[in-house]
């Protein structure tokens, strides 16, 4: 009997086709396995219109037959979004591209931030410090308000020094604490 073998093969050929294809969704496969496709629905079609006598080859096709027609319709689909760009993975690849060819300009800039976070930090710290010691409140003292103040002073002190690469500390003149600005060399 033909079919008490060509079952396991075709089998075989089903669980193989799955394989091929979930390694082509994830890009390991850079094509679609058409060839072995064509083999398993060859042979699906020979069977199909054939009187299967054997209660038990007949439910273990027809199993098949409905496992590979389910797979289908999901490989179809993806395929779809695959050509129509809306398929997730390759979406994420391709702004993984756009990361990758953005990502000398944005660590500079990500770098400038923190860079710029961090001394706005020590200047509050610093700033909450001076008026503990010079016994004043610090409850209005929020990063907000001296990035406000130093945001605000910037245009001031570029126009009179003609240069904007300052650093900022805190001094205590008169028994109240101020930022003051030094230019950077």
């Amino acid at each position: 009997m033909a079919i008490a073998d060509d079952i396991p093969k075709l089998e075989q050929q089903l669980n193989e086709l799955i394989s091929k294809y979930e390694q082509y969704f994830i890009g390991l496969e850079k094509r679609e396995p058409l060839q072995l496709s064509l083999e398993v629905h060859k042979m699906v079609r020979r069977y199909t219109s054939v009187p299967i006598n054997n209660t038990m080859y007949k439910h273990r096709f027809n199993m098949l037959v409905a496992r590979l027609n389910t797979y289908r319709e999901h490989w179809n689909r993806i395929t779809k979004l695959m050509e129509e760009g809306k398929y997730s993975r390759d979406r994420f690849i391709r702004d993984l591209h756009q990361r990758q060819q953005a990502a000398p300009e944005t660590r500079r800039k990500e770098a400038e931030r923190s860079e710029a976070l961090s001394d706005l930090d020590r200047i509050v710290r610093e700033f909450r410090e001076a008026r503990q010691l010079c016994n004043l409140s610090t409850e209005k003292v929020t990063h907000e308000l001296i990035s406000a103040t130093i945001e605000k002073q910037m245009p001031i002190l570029t126009a009179k020094l003609g240069a904007n690469n300052f650093t900022f500390k805190v001094v205590v003149e008169a028994g109240k604490p101020k930022i003051k600005a030094t230019l950077q060399r």
